[in-house]
């Protein structure tokens, strides 16, 4: 148990490090173009801008969508759907090269090297805030005002949060070692998407096979996130869901803890 609350207590003491780097990792990607960190902004709000006009000017017969039995514009369907996996995909990719491409501070024996896939998704989280605010006006656009249930969202943004970064911390620890699961996550993303009910609702499934899904805990993510803007649902009301995602979280936390921990001694070797 001791073991498994050093990982937490490092990150916790070292929280001031932490945000500083993950700001200087944010802008450092934009680092050399004139519009700068400007970029972050646009690239949600050109996305949300590229699905209205396909789905709701050229694809009319798509504009609405038949979701859990409300009927809501299926750009705002989307787009709710794509806001969280966006996060989860590009959190989980800069996490699993976080150690690779910080190699240099991996090599420093002073330095928490435990900080860095937590870097990456903190960093990530910043673009996934525009992608909220913008989500949160699109559905305003289409009558679906802010209520008492989008004061939820914070949490499923925690969830979502916590569940990439305890996946990071086993991917990168392994990606130091094979440097092909760079490349094999991203093919696992693009097949876990459509596991996902983002561009597709899950009660499209038979109800018989509805469960079979809910194990991907994006699953329990992407419904958090809909349930906020447009549908009306408390998360305590889904208390079996709630409990198997973080019974998930909390084991592949442990899991990646475990691994980054007794993989750690040999990073500096290997790169």
């Amino acid at each position: 148990m001791k073991k498994f609350l050093t990982l937490p207590a490092e990150l916790i003491q070292n929280r001031r490090l932490i945000a500083r780097l993950a700001v200087n990792d944010f802008k450092k990607r934009y680092a050399g173009s004139y519009m700068g960190v400007i970029w972050a902004f646009i690239q949600p709000l050109v996305t949300i801008v590229m699905y209205w006009i396909v789905f709701d000017l050229i694809f009319k017969t798509r504009a609405q969508m038949l979701a859990g039995g409300t009927v809501v514009p299926y750009v705002l369907f989307l787009t709710t759907g794509l806001a969280p996996w966006f996060f989860f995909s590009e959190a989980l990719t800069g996490a699993t090269a976080a150690l690779t491409e910080y190699n240099y501070l991996v090599k420093k024996v002073v330095f928490k090297i435990s900080i860095l896939p937590l870097i990456k998704v903190i960093s990530a989280l910043f673009v996934h805030l525009v992608f909220v605010v913008l989500m949160l006006i699109l559905g305003v656009i289409y009558g679906y005002y802010p209520t008492v249930y989008t004061i939820q969202l914070p949490y499923y943004m925690f969830c979502a949060f916590v569940l990439v970064l305890s996946i990071g911390y086993f991917t990168c620890a392994v990606q130091v070692f094979i440097r092909d699961l760079a490349h094999a996550i991203s093919i696992i993303l693009q097949l876990f998407m459509w596991a996902t009910p983002v561009l597709w609702d899950i009660y499209m499934v038979p109800e018989s096979l509805r469960w079979i899904v809910k194990l991907n805990p994006m699953v329990y993510v992407v419904s958090g996130y809909r349930a906020c803007v447009y549908e009306g649902s408390w998360f305590f009301t889904h208390n079996e869901s709630t409990l198997y995602f973080w019974a998930v979280t909390i084991v592949l936390f442990a899991i990646g803890t475990v691994v980054f921990k007794r993989t750690k001694p040999h990073f500096a070797d290997v790169l």
